[in-house]
């Protein structure tokens, strides 16, 4: 009964998988590679990652266990030598499985089989070369793009050869406008006798003052029109005087 056994018995007995793994296990150390079945691929990854881990330890012991597993002894030497030293430094994961198609037939689940530090393509202690991210659009646009026929190319150019005029007639009128400004400067120094002209004014303005006195002698004159205004009564007291004489002529007439 196979109560307990939870591990692929690959439709053997166990003399035949052992001695199967076991050569399975000589091939992989030997060219680091190899395909197989995926169901085969997995067993031997538990069948001789133990054996790799006790390749460490250098000792008789050790390699009379692991000779006890594989019965060959150029694979014993090669695990003790180089791959010993490769995976020195890696706890545990030596192996990777990369899964293929179907093989034609049986339809059975391919996949290749390596030891990780033989792997040159996967190693991540590669310098690493800096690449310039661009960003580009999509798929879809860029067919867009490629289809459209690229006729609105040629007028752009033609209007780039448009603007160089445009440049040129910026250079020119940047002449006139030093003769504007040089026009302007000479206005200003032409204004100047304006000022000497205010400066002239000046004594105008004392004969302004002059005039002020005039003024207030004239106010100062007002009083003698005043004496003339008190003489008024005295000229209708003599009209009076005069009429009254009339009247007493009349009456002794």
């Amino acid at each position: 009964m196979r109560h307990g056994k939870k591990f692929n018995h690959l439709g053997r007995k166990a003399a035949h998988r052992k001695s199967m793994l076991a050569n399975m296990a000589c091939s992989l150390i030997k060219h680091k590679r190899i395909k197989t079945t995926l169901a085969k691929g997995k067993a031997l990854r538990i069948y001789i990652e133990p054996l790799i881990t006790k390749s460490k330890n250098d000792t008789t012991h050790s390699r009379r266990v692991v000779f006890s597993y594989l019965k060959q002894k150029e694979a014993v030497t090669e695990l003790f030598g180089d791959i010993s030293s490769k995976v020195s430094e890696r706890n545990g994961g030596y192996t990777r499985i990369l899964k293929l198609g179907n093989r034609l037939g049986d339809n059975a689940s391919m996949c290749y089989i390596e030891l990780v530090d033989y792997n040159t393509e996967y190693v991540t202690d590669k310098p690493q070369k800096k690449s310039r991210r661009s960003r580009r659009k999509s798929s879809t646009s860029n067919k867009v793009e490629s289809s459209v026929p690229n006729t609105n190319e040629a007028p752009i150019a033609e209007e780039v050869v448009e603007e160089t005029p445009v440049a040129e007639e910026e250079v020119k009128e940047a002449p006139i406008a030093e003769v504007e400004e040089t026009s302007v400067a000479e206005e200003v120094v032409e204004e100047t006798p304006a000022v000497e002209e205010e400066v002239k004014e000046a004594p105008i303005a004392e004969e302004v003052v002059e005039e002020t006195f005039v003024a207030e002698e004239v106010v100062e004159e007002t009083p003698a029109v005043e004496e003339v205004v008190e003489e008024a009564p005295a000229a209708k007291e003599v009209v009076e005087d005069e009429q009254a004489e009339a009247n007493e002529d009349k009456k002794q007439d």
